[in-house]
């Protein structure tokens, strides 16, 4: 519903139609909007009648749904994470390359203002040498036994912290400081849920000899919606950044245009570029329209592609096996 407000909403899109298993969802948009609806997106597909999909199944459908699209010209947005296997994202994104498609996933964190700020500061070197990178995340998703289940509560599904949480800090850590060689160690912690984790705690090792951790937690009830940090560690500052503010640290001579050394501050409301619709979050606007301008001008190269969305996949999997010992 939320992508639908969006695409409803913005200039250069149309939404023909809608695919969905569950019908009061089809029934209620037929008749309320008057949009033509689908039992299959593969009916919906051959049809003819769209350029783009926006893919917001369960994440064990991603690969067929993504696959069918590409393989028919279509541009493809899928929700995160892309696929429960890492060898089926990384065909996927073999695929949107070969056939010069738009392809993106839903990592909205990508595309808030004080993030943005914190990634371009890495990548210019106002750090000096990363040496060390934290990510954190805390909610209260899971915060009593639960007696009914739903696919996120199913890790066949793609259901767990892991895929459904930790992923979005992971693939921000990615963005930030580029994605790890190795993972050291991990423990997953079941604390309400029966079949999947509600912690995760993970080490890091990068190509450069740089650590990192990870913890995220959606059965921590002292916050009232997810909150995500990140913490950069380098050999001429620090950055602390969350939605909210970057928090910027520069040693002694060790300025950086407009950051003077000591300690600078800078707020979502400065570093956050204006979108055409609001909802949630200006990220989640700025995610669409970043896909539409790639869908326009035809290109597998942008911003949260299947590549990208691999690399997070490829540590998930990682974290899954040395949980486990393997």
């Amino acid at each position: 519903m939320s992508h639908y407000a969006i695409l409803g909403a913005h200039p250069r899109v149309q939404v023909t139609s809608v695919a969905d298993s569950t019908t009061y969802v089809t029934s209620a948009l037929r008749k309320h909007i008057g949009v033509e609806t689908f039992g299959d997106h593969r009916r919906m597909i051959d049809s003819g009648k769209v350029d783009c999909v926006f893919v917001a199944t369960p994440t064990a459908s991603h690969f067929e749904a993504a696959s069918y699209a590409l393989d028919r010209g279509l541009h493809v947005f899928v929700e995160k994470p892309l696929c429960l296997a890492p060898e089926q994202s990384k065909q996927l994104a073999e695929l949107a390359k070969a056939k010069s498609r738009a392809n993106q996933v839903g990592y909205h964190n990508r595309f808030v203002g004080t993030f943005r700020e914190t990634q371009r500061l890495v990548s210019e070197g106002a750090l000096g040498e990363v040496y060390h990178v934290t990510g954190t995340a805390f909610g209260q998703v899971v915060v009593r036994p639960k007696t009914g289940f739903t696919w996120r509560s199913k890790k066949s599904e793609g259901g767990g912290c892991l895929h459904d949480y930790a992923s979005h800090v992971i693939d921000l850590m990615n963005f930030i400081v580029g994605p790890p060689r190795d993972v050291l160690g991990a423990h997953l912690r079941s604390i309400y849920s029966k079949e999947v984790e509600d912690a995760v705690y993970a080490t890091f090792r990068y190509a450069n000899g740089a650590s990192g951790q990870i913890e995220t937690n959606w059965s921590d009830d002292t916050y009232r919606k997810m909150s995500t940090t990140i913490v950069v560690y380098g050999t001429k500052g620090k950055i602390i950044v969350d939605r909210q503010e970057c928090r910027v640290y520069l040693r002694d001579a060790a300025g950086f245009e407009t950051y003077q050394p000591g300690w600078t501050v800078r707020y979502i409301t400065d570093l956050q570029q204006p979108v055409g619709f609001y909802l949630r979050g200006e990220e989640y606007s700025a995610q669409v329209d970043s896909f539409v301008d790639a869908a326009e001008r035809g290109t597998a190269d942008h911003e949260n592609s299947f590549a990208s969305a691999y690399e997070t996949d490829r540590l998930v999997d990682l974290i899954s096996k040395a949980s486990r010992g393997n």
